[in-house]
């Protein structure tokens, strides 16, 4: 059995009923993160252009568009939810041999969930699987080094989980696995040099494609196969060969994926969190910052060849200032917090905060890369003082990773603040309420109609 079907075959078996207690909560958790993150993110410039380009080639469909009360095709509206959820980078990480925003699934499973009517539990479910099997990848094999976007192992997992929830029999859920693998392939320069819109987008894109596929495959239409091992397929052009075992996959005592993803305490890349504390410690004994003559950030690989490229140390857009540890450094210790507005035209071109990114140098630490990731994502960060002296932070393991994870009460704080000014205190808290109890929902509109921002703003 070729590995797409494999993969299928366990993504159609997986039950909610199969999911402990534990993992539940988790998804839920998730789901709560990622929904919090789309709906502070709805006024941005690239989600109203989105949805204004969906709404010309979908004025409407059966699956809602986050935080409004459109509604568009499935695949389109996958994509404009799946921007919303990354665009703030602020939705989950998991980082192994590849790193991911598993979360990202989700503007997926949304649409096509509403769209065929499922439950809350069926739901539930096929986030599980789209986690696991896009998690599992990432276990597997390292793109990012060969030169492809992460977001490649998605047309996997977005089109597996559609099929699950439209039901799809084990050769038609392979079939999408088929039609999206071959045809999407995402490079990595989405990630290099001057970073644009399409970073946030990415991801949003190969779920368009993953359910586009998966509604394809369900009319009978087939793909080249086989997609992983094939004279020309994945294996060969762009992974290198790999195993995956797929009967020790989530399930029974072997725990699923999603419980090992990490949720961000603040909008950065994950690999800058631990510089963020690190200063933000440092930053508590620094009586004057003009006192500061130089700052040395000292990281594992990931974080210097992700974090540190050249065009880091003056970002022209947000999406390379949340991806550049120099300005998220100087940052964090001028202002003493990072949050949405650091990313602001205002603060990108104000002189005193690009005096301080200059003041920043970054270098790998082969001790810190060496404890990546199973020892953390850790950083060290030491600050030169004028006149001389300096004084040092290490952090491993941030606020919101499995081994250190955010309370119940800091993820609905999260939540809270990232919708209350969309959608008023009230109708943020109804809305939690109804995300906690999301295994109980009969109608996934319904659910989705608690975030809509205008119908919020026009109650008294």
């Amino acid at each position: 059995m070729t590995l797409a079907a494999r993969l299928a075959r366990y993504v159609l078996s997986l039950r909610y009923s199969d999911l402990d207690a534990g993992t539940v909560r988790a998804t839920k958790v998730r789901v709560i993160d990622a929904l919090g993150c789309a709906i502070g993110a709805c006024g941005a410039p690239p989600v109203a252009e989105a949805r204004r380009a969906v709404a010309y080639m979908s004025p409407k469909g059966p699956s809602t568009i986050l935080g409004t009360a459109s509604s568009a095709s499935p695949d389109l509206a996958a994509f404009v939810n799946g921007l919303m959820i990354r665009y703030f980078d602020f939705n989950d990480t998991y980082l192994s041999k590849e790193p991911a925003h598993p979360s990202d699934n989700l503007g997926a499973v949304f649409a096509v969930a509403e769209s065929e009517r499922a439950s809350g539990k069926e739901l539930i479910a096929a986030a599980v699987a789209a986690y696991e099997v896009q998690c599992r990848l990432c276990d597997a094999a390292d793109i990012r080094h060969r030169g492809w976007d992460h977001v490649n192992y998605g047309l996997v997992s977005t089109p597996l989980a559609s099929a699950k929830l439209m039901g799809l029999e084990l050769g038609k859920a392979t079939q999408a696995v088929n039609i999206a693998l071959n045809s999407h392939i995402a490079m990595r320069q989405v990630r290099a040099g001057d970073l644009s819109m399409w970073k946030g987008a990415s991801f949003a894109n190969a779920a368009r494609n993953g359910v586009f596929a998966a509604l394809l495959a369900r009319e009978g239409f087939t793909g080249p196969a086989p997609i992983f091992e094939g004279e020309m397929g994945f294996f060969k052009q762009v992974s290198g060969p790999f195993r995956l075992d797929v009967s020790r996959f989530g399930g029974g005592r072997v725990p699923y994926r999603v419980n090992d993803t990490y949720i961000k305490f603040w909008p950065a890349e994950y690999h800058a969190q631990t510089a963020i504390w690190a200063a933000l410690e440092l930053r508590k004994k620094v009586e004057d910052i003009g006192s500061i003559a130089s700052v040395l950030v000292q990281t594992h690989e990931a974080g210097y060849t992700i974090l540190a490229g050249r065009e880091k140390w003056k970002p022209k857009t947000k999406e390379t200032a949340d991806h550049s540890l120099p300005y998220i450094v100087g940052m964090a210790l001028a202002k003493g917090i990072i949050d949405n507005s650091t990313y602001s035209e205002k603060n990108l071109g104000d002189p005193r905060n690009l005096g301080m990114v200059k003041k920043v140098r970054v270098k790998e630490d082969r001790r810190l890369t060496a404890m990546y990731p199973l020892g953390g994502m850790p950083n060290r960060v030491t600050i030169g003082f004028v006149g001389g002296g300096s004084a040092s932070a290490e952090v491993a393991v941030p606020r919101g990773h499995p081994k250190n994870p955010m309370s119940v009460r800091e993820v609905e704080s999260k939540f809270m603040g990232l919708t209350r000014r969309q959608l008023g205190e009230d109708r943020a808290r109804e809305a939690l309420k109804s995300l906690w109890q999301l295994e109980s929902a009969a109608d996934i509109g319904r659910v989705l109609g608690l975030l809509d921002v205008r119908e919020a703003r026009s109650k008294p």
